[in-house]
């Protein structure tokens, strides 16, 4: 599933742990969807909970892959869910081959479905954003053939300057019983997708530097996995597009989506009307030379390749 050496199995998520996270995913789902101001419903509604031509959002943590899934969600047809608990856990089995693909896939389409029926939601089209999705895209593909994928790219400069200031991989979060929503411990421990060989190393390195390490780690895995699907299935995106040219953004996500109904076409317009070109170039005021060494010291080739830095 990855071109890296994967860890060794991971055996944390036990049957017991992923019912709570299930549970827990579905009660959170509820009131994260409250919150996305979602668009009248269609005024039929099919009683269907095969998840059926899903769409999966892809990108680093902070590179607009919220933003993007909230433009995703406002079109009526769309069931949209904001990275699920228990398939964020699953995800890591896959990466790592502690779960079979089989295992794993009943996982999948079974809480795909769940969400689905929690929400009311059956005959919709099923969205959601996942960063972890990133290092698993041929699985994805292979259990839901009719897929596409979204996904959003931003430079690596401004995400780790964003993502630095979460606590999710800053030092001072490690040992403090913390969390993310798949139950991976807060800090500078290392991640699933660190190299092995470079384990200690990224306790080591400031938090912005494990913040640029991620975000070349996340960026570099969709865009090698992506490559290798069809080009029909795939459409990438950069986030400083879309700021500096929403209209466009929202046009060329309606064709790749096939949205016909001209309503769904003004709601990702009305959505996309609302990224923030103050959000782009961050990094020139927030990173003095030290720092900005940290980051490239992680970043510096891909950031290049991306056109990012001359």
């Amino acid at each position: 599933m990855t071109s890296s050496t994967p860890l060794a199995p991971h055996t944390g998520l036990s049957t017991v742990k992923a019912a709570k996270l299930a549970a827990v995913g579905l009660l959170a789902d509820r009131k994260e969807r409250r919150e996305l101001e979602r668009p009248a419903e269609p005024a039929s509604r099919k009683l269907s909970l095969k998840v059926e031509r899903p769409i999966f959002i892809l990108g680093a943590p902070r590179s607009g892959t919220t933003f993007l899934g909230s433009c995703v969600g406002a079109l009526p047809d769309v069931s949209y869910h904001f990275e699920p608990r228990l398939t964020k856990a699953v995800a890591r089995c896959v990466y790592e081959g502690s779960w079979s693909p089989q295992r794993a896939a009943r996982y999948f389409r079974g809480y795909y479905g769940a969400l689905l029926a929690a929400s009311g939601h059956g005959g919709l089209r099923f969205a959601e954003k996942d960063p972890e999705n990133c290092f698993i895209v041929p699985f994805l593909a292979e259990v839901f053939p009719d897929a596409v994928f979204l996904h959003i790219c931003r430079d690596g400069r401004d995400v780790a300057v964003s993502h630095a200031e979460q606590p999710w991989l800053n030092a001072a979060s490690t040992g403090s019983g913390r969390s993310g929503r798949g139950g991976t411990p807060w800090g500078a421990t290392p991640r699933f997708w660190v190299e092995p060989e470079r384990r200690t190393e990224f306790t080591q390195v400031s938090d912005l530097g494990r913040s640029a390490w991620m975000w070349r780690r996340f960026t570099g895995s969709a865009l090698a996995q992506l490559a290798e699907l069809p080009a029909e299935r795939v459409r990438h995106l950069r986030y400083e597009d879309i700021v500096s040219r929403p209209a466009e953004a929202a046009e060329i996500v309606a064709d790749f989506l096939e949205v016909g109904d001209p309503s769904g076409r003004q709601a990702l317009h009305a959505r996309f009307g609302k990224a923030r070109p103050d959000s782009v170039g961050r990094w020139r005021q927030r990173l003095d030379s030290t720092a900005l060494t940290d980051v490239l010291r992680q970043a510096e080739p891909l950031l290049t390749e991306l056109g990012y830095t001359g």
